[in-house]
């Protein structure tokens, strides 16, 4: 019996996107570190990275940056495969299917804030969604909605300006 070997070719996208899916799991992490008034209720900084992917490279790209930093995240933080771990998936996966949309909107009208504000509803959508389906049996958990979207309104508006601007300067 003989050894085979396996050679992954690494091509130059595939260092662009680990080069972005490092800065946002830095994020992420350094994010993690910060005080919450409420559990949940965090600014998104990796999602700037997100964004700024999305908009230089499309929408795969954004994808994995967003799908590397969720899994390599908890893994760091030593959350995966906890609830927090799968509440974050919701909200990646729920965020992606809003950018995905928001990808096939004419960029004149519809810029990076745009963009954020709707992703970051869709995340607190996922999340909350996950949460009453699998963690809080009950409506109450509901009675949240207000303050998430309040923050995912802020929150979105602030990272998508962040972007639009790190956009400009790099043009």
């Amino acid at each position: 019996m003989t050894a085979s070997t396996i050679e992954l070719r690494v091509t130059p996208a595939d260092r662009r996107i680990a080069r972005y899916a490092a800065a946002a799991i830095a994020l992420g992490v350094a994010e993690a570190a910060l005080p919450s008034p409420l559990p949940g209720v965090k600014p998104g900084l990796a999602n700037i990275v997100v964004l700024i992917v999305l908009w230089r490279h499309g929408w795969r790209d954004a994808a994995w940056v967003a799908l590397l930093r969720v899994f390599a995240g908890s893994l760091l933080l030593g959350q995966f495969l906890a609830p927090g771990f799968f509440l974050a998936l919701a909200g990646a996966l729920a965020s992606l299917a809003a950018l995905a949309g928001v990808a096939r909107l004419p960029r004149r009208w519809f810029g990076p804030v745009t963009a954020s504000v709707l992703a970051a509803f869709a995340h607190i959508a996922g999340q909350l969604l996950l949460a009453r389906l699998w963690l809080v049996p009950h409506d109450g958990v509901f009675y949240l909605a207000p303050v998430f979207g309040l923050s995912a309104l802020v929150f979105g508006i602030v990272n998508g300006l962040i972007a639009a601007r790190l956009l400009k300067e790099s043009t």
